[in-house]
């Protein structure tokens, strides 16, 4: 099965991480993938840059509106995102608990399915 981890950071808190910490972190981040990878379990995983750099598109009878930034004010935003593979949600749990980020952020798990394939 797939699942895919959103990282949600809390944006205020996130500021505050020195440059240095955040450089460290990332080092641990790829290694922790390439493992994963070579496990088997990591489909893909990818780096959002800041909300800021966002745009919003919405499209209403026929309208498009696009709008800069995130859809609304946030608390936490959405930092990037995992796509994994494993046998259930306990184990997709207990690998997105191994990641290095997890110190930092909250790792929503959540199935994920192709609507072509839908079970």
């Amino acid at each position: 099965m797939k699942f895919l981890c959103q990282i949600w950071f809390d944006t205020e808190k996130s500021k505050l991480v020195p440059q240095e910490e955040w450089d460290v972190l990332t080092q641990k981040c790829i290694l922790s993938d390439n493992r994963w990878r070579d496990s088997g379990h990591l489909i893909t995983a990818l780096a959002l840059h800041d909300p800021e750099t966002a745009v919003t598109v919405r499209v209403r009878d026929g309208a498009l509106s696009a709008t800069d930034g995130p859809f609304a004010e946030i608390k936490e935003h959405l930092g990037g995102f995992v796509l994994i593979e494993a046998k259930d949600i306990r184990q997709a749990t207990e690998i997105a608990s191994a990641f290095p980020i997890a110190d930092y952020a909250s790792i929503e798990v959540r199935p994920a399915y192709s609507i072509q394939e839908r079970e």
